[in-house]
């Protein structure tokens, strides 16, 4: 038995498989005044065409969003050195506050995805309805993606 590396970008089924799974993702912003990077891991929904995130109007990542709206979200994966997967994507991020009853449902669905059932739990309901609550709502501008996957070929 012998493998072959393959190589190259993740095609949309692909990508959508991918986003499916609750991996972390990273969002990047800058200081408005300093232009140093700012990144923190996050937990967010792809729904096919935007990157949802859930966070609190008193964050960083907020208040920089709020005097740059342009930033990066990198999410990958990697089971070894050469199995790897990933996206990075760009665009102009929508801070979304309203409609109360949308934002919640959807931080609930964010949370949901990494929690399961857990979030039924006082802790988790809190943040969910916490006045602070928001959604940062990226709809990519440009993306990046590529993948590197050992197959084993019998010969």
């Amino acid at each position: 038995m012998t493998d072959e590396i393959e190589t190259g970008s993740l095609a949309p089924e692909m990508l959508d498989a991918f986003l499916a799974q609750p991996l972390i993702a990273r969002i990047a912003t800058a200081s408005p005044s300093t232009h140093r990077p700012h990144v923190v891991p996050v937990w967010f929904e792809w729904d096919g065409e935007r990157i949802w995130i859930s966070t609190f109007r008193s964050t960083r990542k907020v208040r920089e969003l709020q005097a740059n709206p342009l930033c990066s979200i990198a999410i990958d994966s990697a089971d070894s050195g050469v199995d790897f997967r990933g996206v990075i994507f760009e665009g102009s991020a929508e801070l979304v506050a309203a409609p109360l009853d949308f934002v919640q449902r959807k931080s609930e669905q964010i949370y949901t995805r990494y929690l399961g059932e857990e979030v039924r739990q006082a802790r988790y309901q809190e943040w969910i309805y916490d006045p602070e609550n928001l959604l940062i709502k990226l709809t990519p501008q440009r993306r990046n993606t590529w993948y590197s996957a050992r197959k084993y070929i019998q010969k």
